[in-house]
């Protein structure tokens, strides 16, 4: 069993550098292995947002720390289109999700669209408490100025 173990973590370990969306590497000093990781996103769904999402990720540990941040903007054109196909419910969907620890505790994405203030917000978070908290974060991209905006009243026609 414990080799199947330090099997599935080299894996991951050796999956984790093959991901392209990262764009930043900064390291936490000499006298340790964990480094702040600075990922891109781009909504699948909306991609003119795009998220940069920094989160601590140790080398040769079996978890990862739950601590991220994420911030968001509008990168391109977002269209009435995009908005139609947005989840419009209070919980939103998932649109990101990356292991953080072969024992179940992965930090996911999720974007809920504000209708009332035209907003879609995207929040960053941890499915595992560490020290007594969810540890999460959250960035808002506005619609005013784009051609999506009040065109979604929540109201049905």
């Amino acid at each position: 069993m414990l080799k199947r173990t330090l099997s599935v973590a080299l894996l991951g370990l050796l999956l984790s550098g093959c991901d392209n969306s990262e764009v930043g590497d900064v390291s936490l000093g000499i006298f340790t292995t964990k480094d702040i990781k600075i990922n891109t996103l781009t909504d699948p769904d909306v991609p003119g947002v795009t998220c940069h999402v920094a989160s601590i990720e140790a080398n040769l540990s079996l978890s990862d720390p739950s601590d991220s941040s994420i911030a968001c903007r509008q990168t391109g054109e977002i269209t009435p289109e995009m908005i139609a196909n947005v989840d419009k419910s209070e919980s939103g969907e998932i649109v990101f999700k990356k292991s953080k620890s072969i024992f179940f505790k992965s930090m996911k994405i999720r974007r809920i669209f504000d209708v009332k203030n035209q907003t879609l917000m995207y929040i960053s978070y941890s499915t595992k408490e560490t020290s007594g908290s969810f540890k999460h974060s959250l960035s808002t991209v506005p619609l005013w100025g784009t051609k999506a905006y009040n065109v979604y009243t929540g109201e049905t026609k």
